[in-house]
């Protein structure tokens, strides 16, 4: 079986990089990117900020306590955007395998090309040509699994590379600190740190049996991952993927009210779609089917996000160009496409800190007894109607 070779590809704080290349002279010094200075958050920060102990969704009037000197900017959705396409199109054009996990993060399976190429070196000139033709700093890890080369990328930042070989993966991690290790949370870290276990080589020591009666099944997870253990594969990445709704009216109508209720319906439901698996989207669009069946629809590019306060009034704004309002409508539906990996990393822009506790809060009820258990007053008119959102390619 040969070898895996999987390299992790990060942005450097991509959303700071994004304005430096439109600002140069904000080069070297404390910005945060996020929300007004009131209620807002922080979506993004330089490494700049993150010395005074800044860090993403902090209050902006927390983080301005810690460092009055910095930049605080608004953000540029559109910005953003355009330059995760540029990078994406630039690895999609330049190998044959690769996932993405969220804006400005990326894997890559380069597994196989070790016959033809040295993965290193591909990785590295792939890099160069990011950096080169987009301008902004890039960082990468190289190993054998996911979890190790996404930990080496995080000791290779700012603006570097790393290449962990086979069989050095337990050395690499193991004076590292626990907290280092991807997808272990901070309630699992505090509870390792009580039994005495603060560095990785101290995991890698414990008995996989005390950590699954300390953990349940998580304490198996928890093993494989402090000694380097990872078969999670790469999953293909793909624009086309979408999530989409119809409904179809018993009769046809041009009430405006009755269309805005269902499309409130069903944006919410899909946006909690997208946050149940972990997705953004940044393209939304509206189906409009008359009463002789002339079908129109009308798309929109829009910032990556999950959120129903942004995807609502977009879905409206669509319906207001797209509807002839002397013609009735049979069916109306909603579409969210060019998805990616992402959670509520980009909504921090527009979000404050009320607005994100209140997702968390919303999501936690309805993962528990239900979608709709919780849901805006317009949508709960139509809640007993039959919804099935569904994926599509």
């Amino acid at each position: 079986m040969s070898k895996k070779y999987i390299v992790h590809i990060d942005l450097d704080s991509f959303f700071v990089s994004v304005e430096r290349k439109f600002n140069p002279s904000l080069m070297g010094k404390p910005v945060i990117i996020g929300g007004a200075e009131g209620r807002g958050v922080v979506a993004s920060c330089s490494y700049e900020a993150r010395q005074f102990g800044i860090h993403s969704a902090m209050p902006t009037q927390q983080a301005l306590k810690l460092c009055p000197h910095a930049i605080v900017l608004r953000g540029s959705h559109g910005r953003y955007s355009e330059a995760s396409r540029e990078v994406t199109e630039i690895i999609h054009d330049s190998v044959p395998l690769y996932q993405k996990t969220s804006v400005d993060e990326f894997y890559i399976d380069l597994t196989g090309m070790d016959r033809y190429y040295d993965p290193y070196i591909l990785a590295t000139e792939l890099r160069q040509r990011i950096i080169r033709q987009t301008g902004l700093p890039i960082s990468f890890g190289m190993a054998s699994c996911k979890t190790v080369a996404k930990m080496a990328t995080n000791q290779a930042k700012p603006n570097g590379q790393l290449w962990i070989k086979h069989g050095d993966e337990k050395s690499f991690m193991a004076p590292l600190n626990i907290s280092k290790i991807p997808m272990l949370g901070e309630k699992t870290c505090e509870k390792l740190y009580q039994y005495g276990i603060e560095k990785i080589r101290d995991l890698q020591k414990v008995d996989i049996r005390f950590l699954e009666t300390v953990f349940g099944k998580a304490g198996h997870y928890i093993w494989e991952k402090a000694n380097g253990i990872d078969d999670s594969e790469i999953v293909p990445h793909s624009e086309r993927k979408s999530i989409s709704t119809e409904h179809t009216f018993g009769n046809n109508t041009t009430d405006r009210r009755t269309l805005e209720t269902i499309l409130v319906s069903m944006t919410e439901e899909l946006a909690f779609k997208l946050r149940s698996e972990n997705k953004l989207a940044s393209c939304l669009a509206i189906k409009l089917r008359y009463a002789n069946f002339e079908t129109h629809t009308l798309q929109e590019k829009i910032a990556f996000t999950s959120a129903e306060h942004i995807l609502i009034p977009g879905i409206k704004n669509l319906l207001k160009r797209a509807w002839n309002q002397h013609r009735p409508i049979r069916l109306i539906g909603v579409k969210l496409s060019q998805l990616c990996s992402g959670s509520y990393q980009i909504n921090l822009f527009e979000d404050n800190e009320e607005q994100i506790k209140l997702y968390k809060a919303m999501d936690t009820i309805n993962f528990k007894y239900g979608n709709k258990t919780v849901c805006r007053a317009a949508g709960m008119e139509i809640g007993q109607r039959n919804f099935n959102p569904f994926l599509s390619k």
